[in-house]
């Protein structure tokens, strides 16, 4: 990767990022039901109408700190008459009921972007899920560290946050450039225990970039960008995002499905915070992400359905059970070099998943502020 003096080179599609910017708050004010002051699990296309579905405090503190950089026209368009901290604070009446860290990390994330006043409930809250001594995904992981140190010189426990860390980089495997999907000490069953999804890449690039920038860490920045750089070497050769890889070995163990978020917010929100962080130039290869999700090359249409103002989820196989991901990572257990072969014949990569979750539009608004990091 080539060096930027100061800055990140910018991103050659302004057009197209108002485009996703605009579909997200149009979908947003969709999925927000207001009598719960939360999130629908998702939207689902049914025949010609549309289905909401659900509900999911972990999607809604996702779009909370994606709204969190949005001026109060936009949130009154998703929100009505309710406010950002309306939304924050009936997550902060649900804290005694969630069970996993991801819930709490992100509540607590979204409550520091918010500036929210009960930030410290909310850090006390995540402190006694042990973080950092407890075996958890790294991507929950992830968001905690992220969570605690986001916006800089306000740290919320560092203690805990060089904790969280030292764990976060314990699990990355430096020879192949990928971090395992859950921490040490955890009970997964052996033969996945080597696979890692693509979250793996982002989430924790994401907030050791953060670290680094809040404590300067060297070792943390250093392995950001070596995962950051196997990334980008694995990318597809029209930009796909792959779903699964091998932890041991660095190869991709199954490529499908490529989810839309991966391309049009995930990456991107992460390679800018780690351009930020290491001065390193990443901007070819999210341009080779949103060409893909504009035009895939396996389908005939594009995920961005302009007619209906919405997203699509993901391009994928046509299997039953979503069998070739299984079957993958039992065969790579089995060796690290097999593969179950003719997948692409008998399963070829020709669906569509046509339903939308908060979660991305919430990460469009937060990897494409109106005055983030890409202008």
């Amino acid at each position: 990767m080539s060096k930027t003096n100061q800055s990140i080179a910018p991103i050659v599609f302004p057009e197209l990022i108002r485009k996703l910017r605009s579909i997200a708050i149009h979908s947003l004010a969709r999925m927000y039901r207001p009598e719960e002051r939360l999130f629908a699990f998702r939207l689902r296309k049914n025949g010609k109408s549309e289905v909401l579905e659900g509900i999911s405090r972990r999607y809604t503190a996702m779009v909370l700190i994606g709204l969190a950089g949005e001026d109060s026209s936009v949130v009154k368009e998703v929100l009505g008459n309710h406010s950002r901290e309306d939304v924050c604070r009936r997550l902060l009446q649900d804290m005694d009921q969630m069970r996993g860290l991801g819930e709490v990390a992100l509540t607590t994330w979204a409550a520091r972007a918010l500036g929210y006043s009960q930030v410290p409930m909310a850090v006390d809250a995540l402190r006694r899920m042990e973080p950092g001594r407890r075996p958890y995904p790294t991507m929950e992981s992830s968001w905690a560290l992220t969570a605690l140190v986001v916006n800089g010189s306000n740290v919320t426990d560092m203690l805990l946050a060089d904790d969280i860390a030292d764990v976060l980089l314990a699990s990355f495997n430096w020879e192949s450039g990928i971090f395992r999907r859950w921490t040490e000490d955890s009970k997964i069953p052996k033969f996945r225990a080597h696979a890692s999804c693509f979250a793996d890449f982002v989430y924790p690039i994401q907030a050791l970039s953060h670290y680094h920038l809040t404590t300067g860490n060297k070792k943390a920045i250093e392995a950001a960008i070596r995962c950051a750089e196997h990334m980008c070497e694995l990318q597809g050769p029209e930009g796909q995002w792959w779903w699964y890889y091998d932890a041991r070995t660095g190869r991709v163990l199954e490529r499908y499905p490529v989810y839309a978020v991966h391309q049009d917010a995930m990456a991107p929100m992460a390679l800018l915070v780690l351009a930020k962080a290491s001065g390193q130039d990443y901007s070819t290869s999210i341009e080779k992400d949103l060409l893909w999700l504009v035009n895939p090359t396996e389908i005939t249409e594009s995920l961005i359905d302009t007619e209906c103002k919405v997203i699509w989820r993901k391009v994928a196989r046509r299997e039953p059970w979503r069998i070739i991901r299984g079957l993958q990572a039992a065969s790579s257990y089995l060796h690290r070099g097999l593969r179950v072969p003719g997948v692409n014949v008998l399963f070829p990569p020709s669906s569509i998943d046509y339903e939308s979750r908060p979660y991305h539009m919430g990460w469009i608004l937060y990897a494409w502020s109106a005055e983030g990091l890409w202008r």
